[in-house]
């Protein structure tokens, strides 16, 4: 029996593909939000299901370490990995990227200073505008960074945009749309082919229905 293992991005995303996962009949056997554990068996024999950071989903998909993976485009774009196919946009877990910025601030001609953790992301978003950035990497509490003076701009995912608007901050310019993908490691897709197709065309299935 072909063993498969499919990566979960915790959080937000976790909460919203795991009723999808069970319209195509796989539930993983223990409660994932209460449980300890990092890797779940399912109700299928040969799936198991591993919960990640999101970031760290692409990684493992692209080493061959889980066969499917499951990530909001955000960290796709900012992972920029090879090894791996993106064949299912879920249409789950939307949300936008954006640059933000105190409510009227008004940028100078000089060096922009932009706080994110996307830094891959906001390098090419800002050299497209011909706008040249010193880039501060933080891993949270994004707001902080223009309230401290630590940054003139962030860029970060916003779906309600009231984070920003408690902090001070408006969001500005879109960089691009953002939801959850299906990724496949691309020599699985070749060695247990059947049975990704399998999973492939019931969550196709599941999302367009």
């Amino acid at each position: 029996m072909t063993q498969i293992t499919i990566a979960l991005t915790k959080g937000r995303i976790l909460k919203e593909t795991l009723p999808l996962l069970k319209k195509i009949g796989l539930e993983p056997v223990d409660d994932v939000f209460t449980s300890r554990k990092l890797l779940f068996p399912t109700n299928q024999e040969n799936i198991r299901i591993l919960i990640l950071r999101g970031s760290d989903v692409p990684t493992y998909v692209q080493f061959g370490k889980a066969d499917i993976g499951i990530a909001g485009k955000d960290g796709l774009l900012e992972h920029q990995g090879d090894g791996y196919y993106e064949p299912l946009d879920l249409g789950i877990a939307r949300c936008k990227l954006m640059t933000a910025a105190p409510v009227g601030y008004q940028p100078t001609d000089g060096k922009l200073r932009v706080a994110t953790k996307y830094t891959k992301v906001a390098r090419e978003y800002y050299a497209q505008q011909g706008r040249q950035i010193d880039l501060i990497k933080l891993y949270g509490a994004m707001e902080l960074a223009p309230i401290m003076d630590l940054a003139d701009e962030i860029v970060d995912i916003v779906d309600t945009g009231n984070t920003l608007k408690a902090n001070g901050l408006e969001a500005r310019e879109m960089i691009t749309e953002i939801s959850s993908r299906v990724i496949v490691n691309k020599a699985s897709m070749k060695t247990k082919f059947p049975e990704i197709k399998d999973i492939l065309s019931a969550l196709e299935a599941a999302v367009s229905s």
